[in-house]
């Protein structure tokens, strides 16, 4: 019998777990974190072996293969030794790509996965198609190939979990874009990053699809380096370079495969951002053979993402939005030129090695105010107080609401978009953005 090691034991782990015990493996699961109530209920409802708050060797270094959570870094030590000894480490996608037939509709890029992935889903359900939402969101794609088979999956993947695919295929790749994310786990170097993202194509045959915009500099130079398979499907703001999705004087057209358009003004996500979003989603269901009506319909009615440009009150004629989502500085690029009105600007977090002159003349353009929310804010203090825009330096949630509330007058808005991940105040980006909506709910 084979043995499998997981480590890591929330979402993708147990599911992966669940999947292994059902194919016969022999089954342990090892997290050096506490592991929720629920995910031992389920390890311990199929009888798979685990621990938490530490990795016994002995235990995870006989292993014929280890599912690693994307959370674990290369670099951690019993990962190190894992790869000293050859066992070969994959990803739960990967784990649970060879026990299913399904279609994979796969989406990556530094920005906008969620809210397309959301939107697919969103398209396929209200079709009436048999679709799970699986990866970075959603639940385990390994736990629904286990116990909630679907015909379609709609995959949101991270580079960390394409980092440790080698088999798998995606039906339909997305590549919405590429800039810097992550540099930390990649040595800081943006190579070793793109490489990762262009992972999502591999293994694709001309019976595939790759869609991905074409306007993306860091994508096109890639493309020179690869011999691609799959029909591509390219799409762009306008009608240019070959692209068969684009907006047209006032007009959502898509050309291929079925020829299809709508009126810009229909579609429910607005912002430049969310135009390469609907389109790559648009072009999507069109090849997974969707109909007009439908695509249509989604397209106008789609509600959003929770944490990404969400509106969450206005309070005496001031406009508060969640976007916690906005992790790297280029989403909030994205969300300070969807601003029409002077915006107070909440930014700050654990650093990922950010350059914050992407956003240097949006900030001068947009912002009235800029609010540092974060345990050390001397980076943002060093680029940012120079251009002469009020500042005001916090470090904990309540305080940053109160000094908003201070600032802002009717007419502003008031911008949670950090520019950096949670961990330094946060338990992670949803904790962020829940304790800003509770608290100016409550103004």
């Amino acid at each position: 019998m084979k043995r499998i090691v997981i480590l890591g034991a929330a979402e993708s782990g147990a599911g992966a777990a669940v999947l292994a015990k059902k194919e016969g493996y022999d089954v342990f699961v090892s997290d050096m974190s506490a592991i929720k109530a629920r995910y031992q209920k389920q390890l311990d409802d199929h009888g798979i072996a685990w621990e938490e708050g530490h990795h016994t060797e002995e235990l995870i270094l006989n292993a014929d293969e280890i599912i690693k959570s994307p959370g674990i870094p290369d670099n951690a030590p019993i990962i190190r030794k894992a790869i000293d000894k050859g066992i070969h480490i994959i990803s739960e996608i990967e784990f649970a790509g060879r026990y299913t037939r399904s279609k994979m509709i796969c989406i990556t890029g530094s920005n906008g996965k969620t809210t397309t992935t959301s939107l697919i889903y969103h398209i396929f359900k209200e079709a009436g198609y048999d679709a799970g939402l699986a990866g970075n969101i959603g639940r385990s794609l390994a736990l629904q190939v286990a116990e909630d088979p679907h015909e379609y999956y709609i995959i949101e993947l991270s580079s960390f979990q394409l980092d440790n695919m080698y088999d798998f295929k995606a039906d339909i790749a997305i590549l919405l874009n590429i800039t810097p994310d992550h540099l930390d786990r990649y040595d800081n170097c943006m190579q070793n990053y793109v490489d990762s993202k262009m992972r999502i194509i591999q293994n694709q045959t001309e019976n595939d699809s790759f869609i991905y915009w074409n306007d993306d500099p860091v994508i096109k130079r890639e493309l020179e380096k690869y011999d691609i398979k799959s029909v591509q499907y390219p799409f762009s703001r306008l009608k240019e370079n070959g692209s068969i999705g684009y907006i047209e004087e006032g007009k959502y057209v898509i050309e291929q495969p079925m020829p299809f358009n709508m009126e810009q003004e229909e579609l429910s996500l607005t912002g430049v951002h969310n135009i390469y979003n609907s389109l790559a989603a648009g072009i999507a269901a069109n090849i997974a053979g969707i109909k007009k009506e439908h695509i249509r319909k989604s397209l106008s009615d789609f509600p959003g993402v929770e944490h990404r440009l969400e509106k969450v009150a206005t309070v005496r004629g001031v406009n508060y939005i969640n976007d916690s989502k906005a992790t790297n500085v280029d989403a909030c690029w994205y969300a300070l030129e969807s601003m029409n009105t002077p915006t107070i600007l909440i930014i700050g977090g654990k650093d990922k090695g950010n350059d914050y002159s992407a956003i240097e003349e949006l900030v001068l353009k947009k912002c009235k105010a800029l609010v540092y929310l974060g345990a050390d804010n001397a980076k943002l203090h060093a680029f940012f107080d120079r251009l002469g825009i009020t500042v005001r330096d916090t470090h904990s949630m309540a305080d940053c609401v109160a000094a908003c509330y201070e600032l802002a007058e009717p007419g502003d808005t008031v911008l949670l978009s950090p520019c950096c991940a949670s961990f330094d105040l946060f338990k992670n980006m949803e904790d962020r953005g829940e304790q800003f909506k509770t608290l100016v709910r409550n103004l």
